[in-house]
């Protein structure tokens, strides 16, 4: 089970540039696997916290399926930071806030669940 956390902030979005298993490299929102024993909720937060440096509020569970809860977050305290000593962060290249205007960076798995949380938070760009 994946948790992974959709945060906008000042007409941005945070995301993560990463390797995936299929041999890409892609932007995803930042999030990963459930450890035992951990919500989904504080998974979130851990994975979130681990990938980015941020602290985070969950606000609402926007999307559960496919193994996958989505959830929106906002950002509490930390600062942006990529921990490469942390073994769990080596498919990571880059974290960013993406602006929600550069649609090129979002694709056919992010884009719909931008959406949503957009609709969620009536942000329109």
């Amino acid at each position: 089970m994946i948790a992974e956390a959709i945060i906008i902030q000042n007409d941005s979005v945070l995301m993560v540039k990463q390797y995936v298993e299929r041999g890409d490299i892609v932007w995803n929102f930042p999030g990963g696997g459930m450890e035992e024993g951990e919500s989904p909720e504080q998974a979130c937060i851990r994975e979130v916290h681990e990938e980015t440096g941020f602290d985070i509020q969950l606000k609402a569970l926007l999307h559960e399926g496919n193994e996958k809860f989505s959830f929106i977050g906002e950002v509490v305290g930390g600062e942006l930071y990529l921990d490469n000593d942390n073994q769990d962060n080596l498919d990571i290249i880059e974290i960013a806030w993406i602006p929600l205007i550069e649609r090129e960076k979002f694709d056919s798995i992010t884009s719909p669940m931008l959406e949503l949380a957009k609709a969620h938070l009536n942000v329109y760009d």
